[in-house]
């Protein structure tokens, strides 16, 4: 992996820092983004200095623009993961129209923004790594915007996936397992029914999220 440049959206998130965390540990040339200006301005130190840039999941043009910015920043652009979302619970004539417009953009529209801009920024053997969720096939009660969003997104990368594929450009839909971090406490709306112990949120993303990137790397 040592050499690579990758694009990290999501970066003050718990799966996009321990990914960045371990890419960095590995030799990666890694850019960060995320919405917590000031926590990633101090993550990007404790990743040795590493470029960074704040946006908002609403402004769509500024996710498209990330991963030029990225491959600016790094002197070209391998791959990019996307680990933006936010969950959220409530049977569906109690979510209100604000909240579901709220899943769908942060879960949906702002990842799909990310990508669409990347796509003409990789050359082959690109990897675009975006993470959807376990609930795209195994939706819960009172949780329908939020599968709406995230499968929403995983049906449109399974499109993007075909459509790159003969370029050489991976496009790899992570569903990532229920993780112990607490991710559901901090939903936007409603409160979270009682779950069982998730996974180890350092071994997910090594599976889930580096294995990916590492075959793109050993392809190259």
């Amino acid at each position: 992996m040592a050499g690579e440049k990758v694009l990290v959206v999501g970066a003050t998130g718990m799966i996009g820092g321990l990914a960045t965390q371990l890419m960095v540990g590995r030799g990666r040339s890694v850019a960060v983004a995320g919405r917590d200006a000031r926590e990633l301005a101090e993550r990007s130190s404790r990743w040795g200095n590493c470029p960074h840039r704040s946006f908002d999941a609403y402004d769509l043009e500024g996710g498209a623009a990330l991963a030029p910015w990225a491959a600016r920043a790094l002197g070209g652009l391998d791959t990019v993961v996307v680990a933006v979302g936010v969950a959220g619970f409530g049977r569906a004539e109690e979510v209100t129209e604000a909240a579901a417009e709220h899943l769908m953009t942060v879960n949906a529209l702002a990842p799909m923004a990310v990508v669409r801009g990347a796509l003409p920024v990789l050359e082959p053997p690109g990897v675009v790594v975006v993470v959807t969720g376990a609930i795209v096939d195994r939706p819960m009660r009172a949780t329908a915007d939020y599968t709406a969003a995230k499968t929403a997104l995983a049906a449109w990368l399974g499109v993007v996936e075909r459509e790159q594929r003969d370029r050489g450009i991976s496009v790899v839909d992570v569903r990532m397992p229920h993780l112990e971090g607490g991710f559901a406490d901090r939903a936007c709306v409603g409160s979270p029914p009682r779950l069982p112990r998730g996974a180890d949120a350092a071994e997910a993303v090594e599976r889930y999220v580096i294995a990916p990137i590492t075959a793109g790397a050993q392809a190259r």
